[in-house]
């Protein structure tokens, strides 16, 4: 890899930013774009070649965020239910292009121990944003809602190991948040000689 490679990678990667579903623009994205993308997550590093990740792509999000609205008021009880939360789910994804619910399948090898399949599976979700990112596409990555409940699980048909990691909200968006960290990186990194 030369000076220029890595400059090209470090640039997607310091520029990647959670971009909210109400900032996108409505802009539709191309299938194939969301393909290319798809494809980039397939190449997450994965122990045993298990490649446990796996994805559900909604292009209707509307449908789907009035579908996981319903869900998250079903799996609400008595006095959980907040109806601004269910009016937010029902219109979450009104300005995005698609949604993916991204979820860890856990396979037969059950030597893998669970947190290295959920690693795997986080990996992939963060090559699909990366790849995103190169594309201009904006994305929100977000667990709310009835996302990680097993009403989920059912709705999606995911067998009782497998884990939902999240949904994947993707669109345009005129404008792009500044990235910031808030802890030197000299404070995360201990050298040892």
């Amino acid at each position: 890899m030369d000076n220029q490679d890595f400059n090209n990678i470090a640039h997607v990667i310091k520029t990647r930013r959670t971009v909210k579903p109400a900032m996108m623009n409505g802009q539709k994205i191309p299938n194939g774009h969301v393909a290319a993308i798809l494809e980039l997550a397939d190449w997450a590093p994965t122990h045993a070649h298990t490649e446990p990740w796996r994805f559900v792509v909604y292009e209707n999000p509307q449908a789907f965020c009035q579908q996981h609205a319903d869900l998250y008021k079903e799996q609400a009880e008595g006095d959980s239910f907040n109806p601004a939360t269910y009016n937010n789910l029902t219109h979450m994804g009104d300005k995005a292009s698609h949604i993916i619910v991204a979820y860890m399948h856990r396979g037969e090898l059950s030597k893998i121990p669970v947190m290295e399949e959920i690693a795997a599976a986080a990996c992939a979700i963060e090559n699909l944003l990366l790849g995103a990112r190169s594309l201009n596409i904006a994305s929100y990555w977000g667990t709310g809602g009835a996302t990680l409940k097993p009403i989920m699980k059912q709705y999606l048909g995911l067998g009782p190991d497998d884990q939902v990691m999240g949904l994947l909200y993707l669109g345009y968006a005129d404008e792009q948040p500044e990235g910031k960290r808030k802890v030197p990186l000299e404070e995360k990194i201990k050298w040892v000689q």
